[in-house]
């Protein structure tokens, strides 16, 4: 069972009009979407965006005429609204975590708390899985990946003993990588906070670097600006820092617009445009209440930000 995190909360931040036009970015298993339906009136329309095949089967059972499933990642989401008609928005909704059964499933590959194939891939369609990875990539470049996106402290010696382990056998699962990242850490005497797995950041890390989560982030966030209808709102449920980092520097910036590139030779026109308010952050950072972390740990780190596109100049 996947449990949807902040899901009153996120759905209220979209102040949903009956006969508005809603994206969600990350259908998962459709809870944010399923809310939004039943506050959508017969005109209103939602499209839902996901990577994961199995999580695109579970939104092509709702039968609803209101409602259409696309498997893509949400980095493609001004085309692919384009290709169905679509121009704007009037909300748009980025759950960014990893869903419950993405973690729960051991062919998946995401959790060391299963034996399973090194997979990882958010879409088990294409793409290159973690064992594929593992198996070839330079010690230097791994170290900088566990470094980078898992904020690893020993993301070094992790990367030495990987490469090292590989030479002796091939590293296929999920368990197997788990044990090298752990010993490392243990051979260097360390704990970790809140009793978290030695390996946590090494797979959080791996996952994210495999599936572009970043990258696809930094993409669709200047696209949503560009679909949304002013007064709609974007709604960003963040699960670590660097995806957070990210959608509050966006926001900022996008809502703080009198910083310009300095040393640039810039047209008048395009210091207009570069100096044109283009959202309103609405509201504080919003984080799940102690009653639905009781309920469900997996949201304890998550943070919803909140923003609403400004009528341009």
């Amino acid at each position: 069972m996947h449990t949807t995190v902040l899901l009153h909360e996120a759905v209220d931040a979209l102040a949903v009009k009956p006969d508005g036009v809603y994206v969600d970015g990350t259908f998962g298993r459709g809870g944010h979407s399923r809310l939004i339906l039943e506050r959508l009136g017969e005109s209103g329309r939602l499209i839902a965006f996901d990577k994961d095949p199995a999580a695109v089967m579970v939104g092509r059972t709702i039968k609803d005429a209101r409602f259409r499933m696309m498997h893509s990642g949400f980095s493609q989401m001004r085309q692919v609204l384009q290709e169905l008609g679509v121009e704007r928005a009037d909300g748009i909704l980025l759950d960014l975590g990893v869903s419950s059964p993405q973690l729960e499933q051991a062919p998946r590959g995401f959790s060391f708390r299963f034996e399973g194939p090194l997979d990882m891939r958010m879409d088990t369609s294409r793409g290159q899985t973690a064992a594929e990875w593992l198996a070839s990539v330079s010690e230097a470049h791994l170290g900088e990946v566990i470094r980078n996106y898992g904020e690893e402290r020993f993301a070094k010696q992790i990367a030495r003993a990987i490469v090292a382990a590989r030479a002796q056998q091939p590293i296929v699962t999920t368990l197997q990588l788990a044990e090298i990242v752990a010993a490392t850490v243990r051979a260097r005497g360390q704990q970790r906070e809140n009793k978290q797995n030695p390996a946590t950041r090494t797979f959080q890390a791996i996952r994210i670097y495999l599936n572009q989560e970043l990258e696809e982030l930094s993409l669709i966030l200047p696209q949503c600006v560009e679909i949304l209808n002013p007064g709609g709102r974007l709604v960003a449920i963040s699960f670590h820092s660097l995806e957070d980092r990210l959608v509050k520097r966006f926001m900022r910036e996008a809502a703080n617009p009198d910083k310009l590139p300095r040393g640039l030779p810039l047209r008048a026109k395009e210091v207009q445009r570069l100096a044109c308010q283009r959202l309103r952050l609405v509201g504080k950072a919003i984080r799940p209440s102690e009653e639905e972390v009781a309920a469900n740990p997996r949201a304890r780190s998550a943070v919803m930000r909140v923003a609403e596109r400004v009528n341009p100049a």
